[in-house]
């Protein structure tokens, strides 16, 4: 049987059905003898390409969900929050490296500490409108701010106009303003890390306009550190474009009459003065300076797009996506060792994990993180023998926003992501949270032989590291410390082995060195690169440059090298030398406490904690916590709860309030007694021997008419103003007498200013007792029960009827556990209360408060029952 005839457009006379045809034959139906189904067609992953036959179908790409660096395609785009306005065209330097060591600047002590003048008396050459304060990210966007470019620089009035050009729009730019307080001086102020109001040591930007053979000054008057390098002999960092364009020339130190002191008096915010003058090389040139050798994003991107479109370094280099920070830029990882044939021997080996840039003001971690990467993908010998044994997991940038935006230590959630890597908060640090989560997974499968953190520091010159004692495991003791050891060696004019750390401290508890320790990786490392230089070796009181912390990269391949090496002599000797050294530490430790060297005790039971100072690195405590959008947030739902005050500071309140009112606490009639029928009530309960032997036990209470709102006031304040009775009321288990209290019926009104418990007319004491309408039995059972007591405690007011004669009421405390009311109803008089209404009014728990109603009795009343001791 032959298929259906199709039909042919000419046979469509409908101009529907015509377009259908052809709109269904583009899809696929219609050719041939071959139709698809509908359910292919509505898949998303399916393509089909007719040049390969009819209908045939092919998988769809994988959909690129992060730009990861190709050389088929740009580069992805910085996202800016949309508070940032930024410049257009991207700015690159050539990198260079000095043909002489660039030594530090030597103080002579005269150097002038200029007064700060500020805009009051200055102009403003430049200002960067900042972030509103308490602000927090919202929203991030390519290029910035939306709308045009506003111009924060003032406009020349002429070619013969001095006036330099500030700039700092662009990646890793740092300049709130500028103020020109003389006619070559100028007074800057850097940009605090975005949405914080702290963190100003970075600083990044560009003038124009300089002329040649004239000192400017400069002033940045801002900082934060009291203790910097500078004062040290750390020159800034400039750079000339037509330097670099005729000469080839890049970043030099350059700088003279350089000084770092203190320039404002408040104790609270003590903010400090770096000052430096400065000849430019060229007329009308373009000019930059830097804290240290920038690095952006950017410069990155290139680099990986290099290594991605190389052929050779492709085969063992794999670029992968770790992660989107919170503005939307990625955060790469890469996978670097040789490919193997057998899973068998993949699985043998170890890995290796490296991470730089958590803080985007250190740059030095960039450098040493890049030279890293040009040993381990070059054709070197030693790079082969390390890819074939392990496996390296790089993350180079951890902190991408904070790299873009120009902050020195915080990422856009207001925090340091070097005091997070607990946090269970994904959203708001995705970068710590995925390489986290990275590692755990990497543990899982293999084992991690050393983690490294690359950092910069900005109070000590060399390299060093900070690592972590391992008292758990004895057999190891020591072995923390022996891959820093070697790293000395093979760079002693770089690395300085004696300002290496190894205490955890409480405060650090969130570092992903510490975490990463926990995690079970004894070798967890972060390596601080000095912002300064060397005073080791040949290098000694000098400079570093970015070639420099290049070889540092280098340095570290080959020690990993020696550390492993399976002949363990240079690892036993390095182990030999710390024992040695640590003797030495300790003996001179006992020194100083006056303790003979030949002391009991051998130096092993001696905590390495006791020998070792802690670690310098930057205060961030109060960068710590909740991100800056979570804070408003936190504030309405954690608010801080009110210490509560001691019945001793009750009492004194209530005194001056009382005082204050101009009321007397106690008025003494004399010869005044109670009732007959409180008295043989009171003589009936059973006194102890303390009681006995005090006369007129009567003395005690004192007798009141009280009348109005300010009397029922009064009422409520002297039940508490009565101290408890002796301690030996309490081994008696009875209640003990505070107030005997006349009360007369107030006005028909309300009293203005207290609030009732029930707002009816009944009798006041059918209220308390709960018995019915009319009843005057005194001393009834139902009294001493807590359903009685619902909302008598003196600290509420009370309202009652009009019409009632006086009541007489002894309050009496019982220093006994609260009962529980019974059932989920209780009666009170001829309402019945919800459990949940009535038990908020009862007192404290383990204090309850009875008020009995006496008057003269016409026969002797029933003993009450006390209630039962807790145990």
């Amino acid at each position: 049987m032959s298929p259906a005839q199709e039909p042919t457009p000419e046979l469509l006379a409908d101009p529907y059905e015509s377009f259908m045809h052809h709109h269904l034959q583009y899809y696929g139906y219609f050719r041939g003898s071959l139709m698809l189904k509908a359910a292919l067609l509505k898949s998303k992953q399916l393509l089909f390409n007719h040049l390969e036959g009819p209908g045939v179908p092919r998988l769809r790409e994988p959909r690129g969900l992060f730009a990861v660096p190709t050389s088929r395609g740009p580069l992805q785009s910085p996202r800016w929050p949309v508070e940032c306005e930024v410049i257009k065209g991207q700015i690159q330097h050539i990198e260079w490296v000095p043909p002489e060591p660039e030594p530090f600047y030597q103080p002579t002590g005269n150097e002038p500490a200029p007064l700060i003048v500020g805009e009051e008396k200055g102009t403003v050459v430049y200002h960067i409108k900042p972030v509103a304060k308490d602000s927090y990210f919202t929203c991030s966007r390519v290029g910035g701010a939306r709308g045009p470019i506003t111009s924060p620089a003032i406009s020349l009035e002429g070619p013969e106009d001095t006036t330099l050009l500030f700039e700092s729009r662009f990646e890793s730019g740092n300049l709130q303003k500028a103020v020109r307080v003389g006619p070559y001086e100028y007074e800057l102020t850097l940009r605090m890390d975005l949405y914080t109001s702290k963190h100003t040591q970075w600083f990044y930007f560009r003038v124009r306009n300089t002329r040649k053979g004239i000192t400017y000054r400069f002033s940045i008057v801002n900082l934060m550190k009291p203790k910097s390098l500078y004062s040290m002999g750390m020159k800034p960092l400039l750079y000339s474009q037509r330097d670099a364009q005729t000469r080839g020339v890049g970043w030099r130190r350059e700088g003279g009459d350089i000084r770092y002191y203190r320039c404002s008096s408040e104790e609270s915010q003590a903010m400090y003065c770096l000052t430096w003058t400065v000849c430019f090389p060229h007329d009308h040139d373009t000019c930059y300076f830097a804290h240290f050798y920038p690095y952006t994003f950017s410069d990155l991107q290139r680099y990986l797009l290099a290594v991605a479109s190389d052929p050779i370094r492709s085969q063992y280099c794999k670029l992968r996506v770790l992660c989107s920070s919170v503005a939307g830029n990625t955060v790469y990882l890469l996978t670097i060792t040789s490919p193997s044939q057998n899973p068998a021997a993949t699985a043998t080996k170890k890995a290796v994990v490296l991470s730089a840039r958590v803080h985007p003001g250190e740059t030095n971690g960039s450098w040493v993180m890049r030279g890293f990467l040009d040993f381990i993908l070059s054709d070197s010998p030693d790079a082969q023998l390390l890819r074939e044994l392990f496996i390296f997991k790089v993350v180079p940038m951890l902190n991408p926003d904070g790299v873009i935006v120009g902050n020195y230590r915080c990422s856009l959630a207001g925090r340091d992501l070097n005091r997070n890597y607990r946090t269970v908060l994904k959203e708001s640090f995705p970068c710590i949270w995925h390489t986290r989560s990275m590692i755990q997974r990497v543990l899982e499968e293999r084992e991690v032989l050393l983690y490294c953190d690359f950092h910069g520091h900005s109070r000590k010159n060399n390299v060093f590291m900070y690592g972590c004692n391992n008292k758990s495991t004895p057999a190891q003791r020591l072995h923390e410390r022996i891959f820093p050891l070697m790293l000395s060696k093979n760079a002693p004019d770089k690395f300085s082995f004696h300002s290496c750390k190894f205490k955890v401290q409480k405060s650090k508890e969130g570092t992903g060195r510490i975490v990463m320790w926990r995690m079970g990786i004894p070798n967890s490392y972060t390596m601080e690169s000095t912002f300064s230089g060397s005073t080791l070796g040949r290098k000694s009181d000098s400079h570093f440059t970015s070639e420099d912390l290049k070889s540092l990269g280098y340095l570290i391949c080959d020690t990993l090298l020696d550390f492993c090496d399976p002949d363990r002599s240079k690892f036993l000797q390095c182990l030999s030398e710390l024992q040695e050294l640590l003797q030495q530490q300790i003996h001179r430790k006992l020194k100083d406490l006056g303790h003979g060297q030949h002391s009991d005790g051998a130096w092993s039971d001696i905590s390495l904690s006791d020998i070792e100072s802690s670690t310098s690195g930057s205060n961030s405590s109060q960068s710590d916590g909740l991100p800056a959008h979570l804070l408003s947030m936190a504030e309405k739902f954690h608010q801080k709860k009110k210490r509560l005050r001691t019945r001793k500071e009750r009492n004194e309140l209530r005194q001056k309030y009382a005082l204050s009112q101009g009321l007397t606490c106690q008025d003494k009639t004399p010869g005044k007694t109670p009732e007959p029928g409180l008295v043989s009530d009171l003589q009936r309960r059973e006194p102890n021997a303390s009681q006995e032997e005090q006369p007129g036990l009567g003395a005690k209470w004192s007798w009141h008419t009280l009348h109005g709102r300010k009397e029922e006031r009064l009422w409520e304040r002297k039940c508490h103003q009565h101290s408890p009775g002796p301690q030996h009321l309490w081994k008696a288990r009875q209640p003990q007498p505070l107030l005997i209290t006349m009360l007369t019926p107030p006005q028909p009104q309300r009293p203005a200013g207290t609030l009732p418990i029930r707002e009816h007319l009944l009798p006041f004491h059918a209220q308390l007792d709960g018995e019915p309408h009319g009843s005057r039995h005194a001393g009834s059972s139902a009294l001493a029960h807590s359903a009685s007591t619902v909302g008598t405690s003196p600290c509420r007011s009370v309202w009652w009827g009009p019409k009632q004669p006086a009541v007489t009421l002894l309050l009496s405390r019982n220093l006994f556990p609260r009962p529980q009311l019974p059932g989920r109803r209780a009666p009170v008089g001829p309402h019945m209360l919800k459990q949940s209404q009535s038990q908020h009014l009862l007192p404290p728990r383990q204090v309850t408060w009875s008020l009995l109603e006496f008057q003269p009795p016409c026969a002797e009343p029933e003993r009450r029952k006390s209630p039962s001791r807790p145990q």
